[in-house]
């Protein structure tokens, strides 16, 4: 299975501009023969919370509706972090839509960045359930952003869960992106299991995004990467049989001391 991974700078406040650049890296995802794009975090509305407080909408109408219109026009599933408003309720959330348009799975950030300037806890409410969904043989796992820092996360969808790819939506500032690269590639290798992360470029508000997306194998292998501050689409093909390799290779994850934690 090819998968494609969009790094890209978004238009603050403008989810039509946004959308006009989903469509245009869906098509090119497509292109190279790619089932599956995913999006970074916030791709609808940009990420300064008094931005998204404005303009986060509900799925049934919007942005979230445009993309189930592109994924079903170019046959692609997409993933993307996008706003959610539930009533007086807004999340930030990621969203799965299948190749016929059809939203397959959802994520709601289950860990709000509460540091200053940013502040999520202002805005959003936190999700209460992890989520993974099946496409082909893979299971996949969704995180956002600041979930990466919570290897708790990543470790119960897959042994509990039995993901083998995690996709991370994130929109990760400069000058962390040392941590950005290290994090992705630890959760990759300590779970055996693919990292499919994208991550934005360009600035929001006070905050310059770090790029380094990438896809990491689960030997802890990037296989495709990004740079730091240009919009790109790596793309590369996951297998379930490699992941399965890995893991009878070196049952790390049966060899856990759950005794002692």
């Amino acid at each position: 299975m090819k998968i494609a991974v969009a790094q890209i700078s978004c238009s603050l406040g403008d989810p039509e501009a946004n959308l006009s650049k989903v469509h245009d890296f869906s098509r090119r995802a497509k292109d190279v023969n790619a089932e599956l794009i995913v999006f970074p975090e916030m791709t609808d509305t940009g990420y300064s919370m008094s931005v998204i407080q404005k303009h986060a909408d509900e799925w049934k109408t919007g942005f979230v509706a445009s993309l189930q219109e592109i994924a079903n026009q170019l046959s692609i599933a997409i993933v993307s972090g996008v706003s959610e408003r539930d009533g007086s309720t807004i999340y930030n959330s990621q969203v799965l839509i299948d190749i016929k348009g059809n939203i397959a799975a959802k994520y709601r950030k289950t860990h709000l960045y509460a540091v200053a300037p940013v502040e999520e806890h202002t805005c959003f409410a936190p999700g209460d359930a992890l989520a993974s969904v099946a496409l082909g043989d893979l299971r996949f796992g969704f995180s956002i952003c600041y979930d990466l820092r919570f290897p708790e996360i990543y470790r119960k969808l897959a042994t509990e869960q039995n993901v083998g790819a995690f996709l991370i939506s994130s929109a990760w500032p400069f000058p962390r992106d040392e941590h950005f690269r290290v994090l992705a590639q630890a959760r990759a290798i300590e779970n055996q299991s693919y990292v499919i992360a994208s991550n934005r470029v360009g600035k929001d508000d006070e905050l310059w995004f770090c790029g380094n997306s990438a896809i990491i194998d689960p030997r802890g292998v990037v296989i495709a990467a990004a740079s730091s501050d240009r919009e790109e689409l790596i793309h590369a093909d996951v297998s379930e049989d490699l992941v399965q390799s890995v893991r009878r290779r070196m049952q790390s994850l049966g060899h856990r001391r759950q005794d002692l934690y």
